[in-house]
């Protein structure tokens, strides 16, 4: 079937991405504040990790149904069910903590119904856009996708920290709950997003369809390797995440407004790479540049963070781990885009996203844990005897997480040089 587009042929998408990010943004500053509000109740590294964790968990075992179901289903039902639920779980949320009922565990069954809402949401999500966007702006939109995701990444710390210093968590999560009433009406009203003929009459299981996705990242090994490389990039980025506030927080220069400062100096980053990714000619090796973008990001944040003292280096390493991450993640929706038959690409982006992100929550469960039981009891017990770390990595609380920076910063440089020699060979 031959898309049409008239001249407002991106109309659709700017209604749909301007909207959906302010959702997230909305999402992202509820998120952010419970992990505030998490580590002044725990103190613990792994405890305020496991939040995330929770959210990913489903999002990893489910994705490959879920990715199915959206081939099946209508996409724009689907976004629209899926956020309804999502919104629900944040207003008991909202409901438990002024009632002074809100537990940790609370939180962590929230985010797993959050996160599973979001399984199937995604995938759905990926397609809808595919199908509003003609093939021509792909690269351009998938830019602009990234700049949102950065000014997000920008703002979400600053106004979260903000809203929870002044406001208490409430305020917080009331803004997230306005951002997603304007993401629902614009969806709801005021977009279309076109239906193939297959979604209607598509009759097959979910496991069938769903082992369909498995089949097409086994017979495009292309893919596969960029999926498979970006999973262990996920792994180091994830554990770099459970760690970043054990090292900022306790810091005599950190506290949690520095670590909302030094969370956006990312966003500062991830703006300035969308805006080079947006105007960028199409490169001719797009694989390439995933590969190299990555090997900059990991052997450069974690080092300077793992051996600096001063909040201006930590901000200068976000900035540097973080540039390139947009011009990534382009490249890779490109590739996928062009690649993928748009009938196959739900349960493919969907199996991708079992593939590629089940490295989350063990990155951030071995962050938090090396953090709590390993680098810091290192510290304490060798750091006095043996000079040299403490004259890398400092003393007292936080001097492990920086040691755990630095082991971070090894590993990726070498997954990087490792799959490199593989990508290598892929045009």
């Amino acid at each position: 079937m031959i898309k049409k587009f008239n001249t407002n042929n991106l109309r659709d998408f700017y209604i749909l991405w301007s909207t959906q990010s302010l959702s997230q943004l909305g999402s992202a500053i509820t998120g952010f504040a419970l992990t505030l509000w998490l580590y002044e109740k725990t103190g613990s590294a792994l405890s305020t990790a496991a939040l995330t964790i929770c959210t990913y968990a489903p999002y990893v075992v489910m994705s490959i149904f879920a990715g199915a179901l959206s081939d099946k289903f209508d996409k724009k039902k689907t976004m629209l069910i899926c956020d309804s639920l999502a919104a629900l779980s944040t207003i008991v949320v909202f409901i438990l903590y002024k009632t002074n009922l809100l537990r940790i565990w609370h939180l962590y069954t929230i985010n797993a119904v959050s996160g599973l809402m979001n399984t199937v949401q995604q995938p759905a999500s990926e397609v809808a856009f595919t199908k509003i966007i003609p093939k021509a702006y792909y690269q351009k939109t998938g830019g602009l996708q990234s700049l949102s995701r950065s000014l997000i990444s920008i703002g979400n710390p600053i106004i979260a920290a903000a809203l929870y210093g002044y406001a208490g968590l409430d305020a917080a999560i009331t803004v997230d709950l306005i951002s997603f009433a304007i993401a629902f009406t614009a969806l709801a009203l005021f977009i279309k997003i076109p239906t193939d003929s297959e979604e209607q009459t598509n009759k097959d299981g979910v496991l069938k369809l769903a082992k369909e996705g498995l089949k097409y990242l086994k017979q495009t090994p292309m893919i596969l390797d960029v999926i498979l490389f970006m999973s262990g990039v996920n792994l180091i980025a994830s554990a770099f995440n459970a760690v970043l506030p054990a090292y900022i927080i306790p810091n005599p220069r950190g506290g949690n407004s520095m670590l909302g400062i030094i969370s956006s100096c990312s966003g500062i980053a991830m703006l300035a790479g969308s805006l080079l990714a947006t105007v960028s000619p199409e490169p001719k090796n797009r694989i390439r540049i995933i590969y190299l973008s990555m090997l900059f990001s990991l052997g450069t944040e974690n080092f300077l963070l793992a051996l600096s003292r001063n909040p201006v280096l930590w901000s200068i390493g976000q900035i540097l781990g973080w540039i390139f991450v947009p011009v990534m993640s382009t490249n890779q929706n490109v590739i996928m885009r062009n690649v993928i038959p748009e009938n196959l690409q739900g349960r493919v982006y969907a199996c991708r996203n079992t593939l590629q992100f089940f490295t989350i929550p063990i990155g951030l469960t071995l962050g938090g844990f090396m953090v709590d039981k390993v680098c810091e009891p290192f510290m304490l017990e060798h750091g006095q005897i043996l000079k040299i770390l403490t004259t890398l990595f400092g003393s007292g609380k936080g001097s492990g997480a920086a040691l755990m920076l630095f082991i971070l910063g090894l590993a990726g440089t070498t997954h990087c040089l490792l799959f490199g020699n593989r990508l290598r060979n892929y045009k």
